[in-house]
């Protein structure tokens, strides 16, 4: 039977993709694994591209470093795009932790710090870290004091859910401080988002509307926008 041409072209092979397929493994011989997951043993190379061309499937090396190289018999059109689909999947099972600021003033009465709190356990229940500043302007930065106070409250408000990442520090005229979510509140929001995959997998077989994806928080609004008169009048009298 005339071996004809190899169905799978390497010079239709994807540039960047690494793995070596047919005619470009160029050893002599390879430990060859067949479709069916059995390990065939090592042969020449060239007989292993027969046997994969018999079944009209290709040559796949998979395990380059080995001695001598390992090689599968696959249908390597279709293993790309399981792999592909493989990496997809993955990624939107991944759980991004992104870091969300929480703004206040040394001026920041009772009331609206508990906004904040409040603010701060929804993106921390979300799975995100948050990142508390407290910006100083004018003869504010001569009392740290105050802002000290605030982010121990803001602390306490969360401690149940959040462990400091990174204890409060000046950085310019603003003081910084870091929280993220224990382990217990990101295990919950990966269970969570599993769910949500599965509703989202189980809507998609009966053909009925894909649920929402939850879409990332919102950084709380600057509550500094519109003040810039009275940072100039602050300015002028320190």
């Amino acid at each position: 039977m005339a071996m004809g041409r190899p169905r799978f072209d390497p010079r239709n092979q994807d540039r960047g993709f690494q793995i070596r397929v047919n005619h470009r493994i160029r050893v002599p011989e390879v430990r060859v694994i067949g479709a069916d997951g059995n390990m065939l043993g090592v042969m020449a190379t060239h007989e292993a591209m027969r046997m994969a061309q018999d079944q009209g499937l290709d040559l796949v090396e998979i395990n380059p470093k080995s001695m001598p190289p390992v090689c599968k018999i696959l249908d390597f059109g279709k293993y790309k795009y399981e792999e592909k689909k493989k990496n997809a999947e993955a990624k939107r099972k991944q759980t991004i932790v992104e870091v969300k600021e929480v703004k206040l003033r040394p001026k920041t009465d009772d009331h609206d710090l508990a906004f904040k709190v409040k603010a701060a356990r929804r993106f921390l229940e979300a799975g995100h870290k948050v990142k508390f500043t407290v910006r100083f302007r004018g003869r504010e930065i001569t009392h740290p004091e105050k802002a000290h106070e605030q982010l121990n409250t803001l602390i306490q408000g969360v401690e149940d859910l959040a462990n400091v990442e990174t204890r409060p520090a000046m950085e310019a005229r603003t003081m910084m401080l870091i929280v993220a979510p224990k382990p217990a509140v990101m295990q919950r929001v990966a269970q969570a988002k599993i769910a949500a995959e599965k509703a989202r997998q189980q809507a998609e077989k009966e053909g009925k509307p894909l649920p929402p994806s939850a879409e990332s928080l919102p950084d709380l609004p600057d509550e500094d926008e519109g003040d810039e008169d009275d940072e100039d009048d602050e300015d002028r009298d320190s």
